[in-house]
């Protein structure tokens, strides 16, 4: 191997470097980091004065306003609402306070995993 053919060679192989180290942040940056100890729990509200049709919707959105929050479904006939969130994020108490400041007073009927 002659002098022009090393030099070319480390050329090569500091431009791979720099280039692999750019590729290898950008991927790490894409992804999603979620500790692994992070676990979901549904809790279940009993949310008082929910009398119409649109009162749900006011519950769905004062619930999804609280940051941790994965998943709502509510039932106005039983006036409960089911709510999924991250437990590492939020406590139940964020919850009733969010439904209350919306002018639906909750009380916590169960939790579960």
């Amino acid at each position: 191997m002659n002098r022009y053919t090393q030099t070319s060679l480390k050329k090569v192989a500091r431009k791979f470097n720099k280039f692999f180290a750019i590729i290898l942040a950008a991927m790490m940056t894409a992804l999603p980091v979620h500790p692994a100890f992070a676990v979901s729990k549904t809790a279940t509200l009993a949310v008082s004065h929910m009398t119409c049709s649109a009162c749900p919707i006011t519950v769905r959105k004062a619930l999804f306003g609280v940051h941790g929050v994965e998943k709502v479904a509510i039932n106005l006939d039983r006036k409960e609402a089911a709510v999924t969130f991250d437990d590492d994020k939020i406590s139940v108490k964020a919850l009733t306070k969010a439904t209350e400041d919306a002018g639906y007073p909750s009380k916590v009927v169960g939790v579960r995993q």
